[in-house]
C-alpha cells in the first residue's frame, strides 16, 4: 500500500511541474492573482509529495533522517512533522541542520533542492514569454 501511495505522490509532483513547463493556458498577464496561487499550489503540492515520500520510506524502515545527529525515532506524527519540515526547508533551500536526510534520502533532496531552485525561473520566464505572446496576438 505505501508503494501506491509512493507512486501516486510521484505522479502528482510531476503532474505539477508538467503544468508548470508546459501550461495549457496561463492568464496573460504578466502577474496576476491567479498566476501568484498557482504558483503557491505548485510550491505545496510538490512540497507535500517530497514530504509523504520522506515519510513513506522511514515508515518501509530505510533511513532518510537524522535529527540532531542520531537516527530519527517517533510516533507516526513526529515523522510526519519532520518529514514535511525537512521538504520545506530543502524546497526552498534554507536548510538549518537540525535536521539531515541520510541514505537514499540525500538524493531526494538534491531533486527537491533542484526543482524548488528552478521553479521561480521557469515562472518568470513562463510569464514574459506569455505575456509577449499576449503582445503580439492585440498587434
Amino acid at each position: 500500500m505505501i508503494y501506491v501511495l509512493m507512486i501516486a505522490v510521484i505522479i502528482c509532483i510531476f503532474m505539477s511541474l508538467r503544468t508548470l513547463f508546459f501550461p495549457s493556458k496561463l492568464k496573460h498577464k504578466l502577474v496576476s492573482f491567479d498566476n501568484f496561487l498557482f504558483l503557491g499550489s505548485t510550491y505545496s503540492v510538490i512540497m507535500i509529495g517530497f514530504g509523504l515520500l520522506f515519510m513513506s520510506l522511514e515508515i518501509e524502515g530505510f533511513n532518510v533522517i537524522a535529527e540532531q545527529g542520531s537516527h530519527f525515532s517517533g510516533n507516526y506524527i513526529e515523522k510526519l512533522n519532520s518529514s514535511m519540515y525537512l521538504s520545506a526547508i530543502t524546497l526552498f533551500s534554507v536548510g538549518y541542520g537540525d535536521i539531515v536526510p541520510i541514505g537514499i534520502g540525500r538524493v531526494l533532496v538534491v531533486i527537491e533542492a533542484l526543482i524548488g531552485y528552478t521553479i521561480p525561473a521557469a515562472f518568470v520566464v513562463k510569464s514574459v514569454i506569455n505575456y509577449e505572446q499576449n503582445n503580439e496576438m492585440k498587434k
